[in-house]
């Protein structure tokens, strides 16, 4: 027989059992669904956080915060420590501070003259404090730089949405992000530039503890930023000149210094990393943000490894009822197998008409799993961008890449043939005279 006649022999089999057909395809269909949209997600996500780093990172610069990190080693570029308070969208960075090494706001002289490779570097002190408008407190990270520098390195991410940014400010004059003045982000602003506020900070340091309040003038907010950002600008920080932050805070003492580099290749990367790690005696950890990419791009490969690991367990199952169907099935048509060997048909043949079957079925429920996996991502991401589940909502574009797309068909149709070989053997072993005599 023909392909074409096998597999048209295969289909209206399938057409004749079709609520069996049906239940058999639901499960291959489970199975493939659970998988694209899990891996949809997961590959919308990271695609949503590596772009909002690349927006709040620079792949010229260095993160130098106090403290030694197993995963801020010099050799490999710094990576992402345990210690709270990092810079931009809030994630930690450096190591342990218990040895009490500190950096301070004039080490930059020192950093810079390590290296040619190095165009300059800047200190940021950070605190955790509110803005006070109107009468209403709301909680920012404060952070104070060099406003010159910091939208130079930053050009694309520090940019006033209203107003302007000082290049050089005076002591009252500040920046913040979009969602300080603008908490829900649906336009009921607390201020506008040009506008007053309260800037303070618990002070305890001292006892009893209190707060340090000045009044600045909103110079500027800066356009939406999204995501995360390690160093860079924040959508829930407020920028303060760093000559204020001394007498504000009452120290020179920063939280970390972010170096300029001419080159972001591995091995300028590297060079640098090292020279100013072993200047400060192994007392810092460098981090780089193509360490922090790289991991973060390995921690996905991982997860995605893992989700689609349990979705296919439920393809399994799937296939496991695939096998129980197919015997059920070659019970039902032992006669129809007889007389068909009778007739001439070979063993092969039958072999293939019941792989004709499984094929049948595994390619119709994986393209029905596939768009039905698609619209569950979709569904989802537009849930959790809603805010539904709480805070101001996350956005995230589901990926479907050919490779996810090709692999569900592969796995779907793969996996009903693999569990429908052994019921198709056993067909295609069926002697023609034990099969008429079947009753």
């Amino acid at each position: 027989m023909k392909a074409i006649d096998i597999f048209g022999y295969s289909f209206n089999a399938i057409k004749l059992r079709k609520l069996r057909a049906a239940l058999t395809t639901l499960g291959v269909i489970i199975g493939i669904a659970a998988i694209v949209a899990l891996l949809s997600i997961t590959q919308g996500l990271q695609a949503t956080i590596t772009n909002s780093l690349q927006q709040g990172l620079s792949t010229n610069t260095l993160i130098v915060t106090p403290g030694s990190s197993a995963l801020g080693a010099a050799t490999s570029g710094g990576g992402i420590g345990a210690r709270g308070g990092g810079g931009g969208g809030g994630l930690g960075l450096g190591g342990s501070s218990g040895s009490g090494f500190n950096l301070y706001v004039n080490y930059t002289d020192q950093i810079n003259a390590l290296s040619p490779d190095i165009e300059g570097s800047f200190a940021v002190i950070q605190r955790t404090g509110y803005v006070d408008a109107g009468g209403v407190n709301r909680s920012v990270s404060i952070y104070s730089v060099d406003f010159n520098q910091y939208a130079q390195q930053y050009s694309k991410t520090f940019i006033a949405a209203t107003g302007t940014i000082p290049l050089s400010p005076t002591d009252n004059e500040i920046v913040v992000g979009t969602r300080v003045n603008d908490p829900g982000q649906n336009g009921t602003l607390l201020f506008n530039a040009g506008d007053n506020v309260g800037v303070i900070w618990t002070n305890a340091t001292t006892l009893p503890v209190v707060n340090e309040t000045y009044t600045a003038q909103v110079s500027g907010v800066l356009q939406k930023i999204g995501g995360f950002g390690i160093g860079g600008p924040s959508d829930d920080g407020v920028y303060i000149p760093i000559t204020k932050a001394e007498s504000f805070f009452g120290t020179d003492q920063c939280d970390m210094i972010i170096v300029q580099l001419k080159s972001s290749d591995n091995a300028t990367i590297t060079n640098v990393s090292k020279a100013i790690t072993d200047h400060f005696g192994g007392q810092v950890s460098v981090i780089s943000s193509t360490a922090v990419l790289s991991l973060l791009s390995t921690v996905f490969s991982t997860i995605q490894l893992f989700l689609g690991g349990i979705a296919a367990i439920s393809l399994l199952v799937a296939g496991i009822g695939i096998m129980n169907i197919m015997i059920v099935s070659l019970i039902e048509r032992t006669r129809e197998i007889g007389i068909l060997k009778a007739l001439g048909m070979k063993s092969r043949t039958v072999l293939t008409i019941f792989l004709g079957e499984s094929v049948i079925i595994g390619l119709i429920g994986a393209v029905i799993g596939i768009v039905l996996g698609w619209i569950l991502a979709s569904v989802t991401a537009r849930v959790l961008a809603s805010g539904a589940f709480g805070g101001g909502g996350f956005t995230i574009t589901p990926l479907l890449t050919p490779e996810v797309l090709v692999g569900a068909l592969a796995f779907g149709v793969g996996v009903s043939v693999i569990f429908a070989l052994y019921p198709a053997w056993r067909a295609s072993k069926l002697k023609p005279v034990e099969a008429l005599r079947y009753e």
